[in-house]
């Protein structure tokens, strides 16, 4: 941990929270917590976290990144 008030601790935080805000929260109109915790739920395991485009990886989703380097590793 930085020092108080260093804008970097949180950043993957904050960046996680714009994305479901912007991808989805912002959209969508949930009639009771209940149904905006499932979809929320539903956003972050099956779309966020396995298909959605990461920087990080070259603009690639998780799913095609870990193919290519068990494909890459399989011939090495």
């Amino acid at each position: 941990m930085s020092k108080k008030g260093c804008c970097w601790d949180n950043a993957v935080a904050e960046s996680f929270f714009g994305s479901l805000k912007q991808e989805r929260v912002h959209w969508r109109n949930y009639s009771t917590r209940f149904s905006a915790q499932q979809d929320i739920l539903n956003y972050m395991t099956m779309w966020y976290n396995s298909h959605r485009l990461h920087s990080y990886l070259d603009y690639q989703s998780p799913n095609n990144f870990e193919q290519q380097n068990n494909v890459l590793q399989k011939v090495v």
